[in-house]
């Protein structure tokens, strides 16, 4: 898969006086099923989360609240996404090496999986990815 294969999607948004409402479905607005959901909070300024890639793990991130930006890298370029909305979501596809910073005080970053946790669909170092990416 390639870094083009990585794209913004925006989620249904139903607005409304009360307070609007977004939902996500697998398989329909998204092109997995979701096996897990996971978020970051808390995040110290300055901090970076993510530098891994997965093997075969496909992910949507969304800035549930507050603001961060998604470094993604497919060993050949790397592109910068802001998200900032919580009606759009960062589409990653596997074997793409990401890197989470510039958090807002208050960001939460919630990921939808599309497998349960398992260490090893994760690359840890950034030589191996770039080994396993460019074979």
């Amino acid at each position: 898969m390639a870094l083009s294969d990585c794209k913004i999607i925006q989620l249904p948004k139903i607005s409304d006086p009360r307070g609007n409402l977004s939902f996500v479905e697998g398989g329909n607005h998204i092109p997995f099923d979701i096996k897990r959901l996971y978020y970051i909070y808390d995040v110290p300024g300055g901090a970076e989360r993510g530098a891994h890639a997965h093997k075969g793990m496909h992910q949507l991130i969304i800035a549930m609240s507050g603001s961060f930006d998604v470094i993604l890298n497919d060993g050949k370029q790397a592109k910068r996404f802001h998200l900032a909305r919580s009606y759009y979501g960062l589409y990653v596809c596997p074997m793409m090496w990401r890197a989470l910073d510039n958090f807002s005080s208050g960001a939460v970053c919630t990921v939808l999986s599309s497998s349960y946790y398992d260490e090893d669909d994760y690359i840890r170092d950034y030589d191996d990815f770039l080994k396993a990416a460019l074979a």
